[in-house]
């Protein structure tokens, strides 16, 4: 059958926007990969750069999008001091990098010298989450009379920058969703035309009845969306957006998230980051040619490829489970990686058995094998190790590994099995 150049031209375009489509299903399915709902779990994304609350801040004041008078302290003598600058009344805010401080008492109103005083006394050194309370935002306290959330996302569905808004602000916007999700009203935004006024009064409309609060709030979501896009965001939020007795709107906390893979162009945002000691972990992990994500787990897991990684994991995950991190040596054959690798698993103390599942293509089994044997003389290991080797020269590699009087198996599954059993 003949086809002219314009179907032809038709039907690759057709197969290859069906591909992407296929693409980005699987791209999100990796993200929380399970077997069925009783065994869901999900990695953190760690395609997420953080800031704190007042970087954040202090990048929405450089596009003139009003913000609370604030100073960020580190010593109880800098809060006294800030409190004195600011006037009473204040609010002392942790500042870690993560949610609910509120609800962990990070966040207090101190309508006294004495109030901010005890306010940082309790709040620099708390544990919130894991994470210990270094600094702390003092802010001028602020009447208001209604709360709103706004932020700006990626939408995986729309492909678009998707704009969110709620009049129920003030609260993790996460209990929205789940108790009230027809609160948040949901704006995609066409990549070509961008943030329109017309759209940015459609969503300012949508929250306010004032015009002059619809012609304040025009500007500022188009404020927002631009610092989204020159940032290159993931996450833009103000929660809460709050209107004053005044009857202006503020800006009382924001919240900033940018793509990883972004940040080589933007240098003034990646010089603030602050690693965990996780995320050191997975730095370090990648400057020797290893994938490595922390999990909750107990299995650690050894596996070369990213698709067999969260294969091994759903494994372990069926058979009762709990695998301790995802980690993806590739495709090279090196040893040195294996002795890396088996080092960064040792270095988890909730690991009580690694699980080495090897399928080697590009990967050679026996090399795999004699890293493995060589960090083992390197390294005190005393915890379990299950080996299953299976592709190029895993004969080889069986062999190395039986010598060294390593358990070996013949499939994945009796990995998990053995795995599972030797960590109960």
């Amino acid at each position: 059958m003949k086809i002219n150049d314009y179907s032809e031209q038709l039907l690759i375009s057709t197969v290859y926007l069906l591909l992407l489509r296929e693409f980005d299903e699987i791209a999100s399915r990796l993200t929380t990969p399970c077997l069925d709902h009783k065994h869901k779990y999900r990695i953190k994304n760690k395609k997420n750069m953080k800031i704190h609350e007042y970087q954040a801040k202090e990048i929405f004041s450089r596009y003139n999008i009003p913000v609370t008078r604030e100073l960020l302290c580190f010593t109880v003598d800098e809060v006294n001091a800030a409190t004195e600058k600011l006037g009473l009344p204040v609010v002392v805010k942790a500042q870690v990098l993560t949610g609910g401080r509120g609800k962990a008492g990070g966040v207090k109103l101190a309508r006294t010298a004495e109030e901010a005083t005890k306010a940082a006394n309790q709040i620099l050194g708390m544990d919130i989450k894991g994470l210990t309370v270094e600094k702390v935002l003092v802010a001028q306290g602020v009447k208001f009379s209604s709360e709103f959330y706004v932020g700006l996302t990626i939408d995986r569905n729309t492909k678009t920058v998707l704009f969110m808004a709620s009049s129920e602000g003030g609260v993790e916007i996460e209990e929205v969703a789940k108790e009230n999700p027809e609160a948040i009203l949901k704006f995609p935004i066409d990549p070509d035309l961008g943030m329109t006024p017309f759209l940015a009064r459609k969503i300012a409309f949508a929250l306010f009845h004032d015009f002059a609060l619809v012609k304040q709030a025009t500007t500022l979501f188009q404020k927002l969306y631009t610092i989204f896009l020159d940032t290159d965001a993931s996450l833009v939020e103000i929660n809460p957006l709050v209107l004053t007795d005044e009857g202006n709107l503020l800006a009382l906390d924001g919240k900033m998230n940018f793509d990883d893979n972004a940040l080589f162009r933007q240098k003034e945002i990646n010089a603030l980051l602050e690693p965990t000691e996780d995320e050191i972990k997975e730095l370090e992990a990648k400057e020797k040619g290893l994938t490595y994500i922390r999990l909750d787990g107990s299995i650690g897991c050894m596996v070369n490829g990213a698709g067999l990684a969260m294969a091994t994991m759903d494994m372990i995950k069926y058979y009762g489970g709990s695998p301790a991190n995802f980690l993806d040596i590739g495709g090279s054959s090196n040893p040195q990686k294996v002795i890396d690798a088996m080092n960064l698993l040792l270095s988890d103390k909730n690991v009580k058995v690694v699980m080495i599942n090897i399928f080697g293509g590009i990967t050679r089994c026996d090399d795999v094998a004699r890293g493995l044997v060589a960090a083992l003389d390197q390294i005190k290991v005393d915890i379990p190790i299950v080996v299953r080797l299976s592709g190029t020269n895993s004969k080889e590699g069986l062999e190395i590994i039986k010598s060294a009087n390593l358990p070996v198996v013949e499939t994945m599954t009796q990995a998990a099995q053995m795995a599972i059993s030797l960590c109960n």
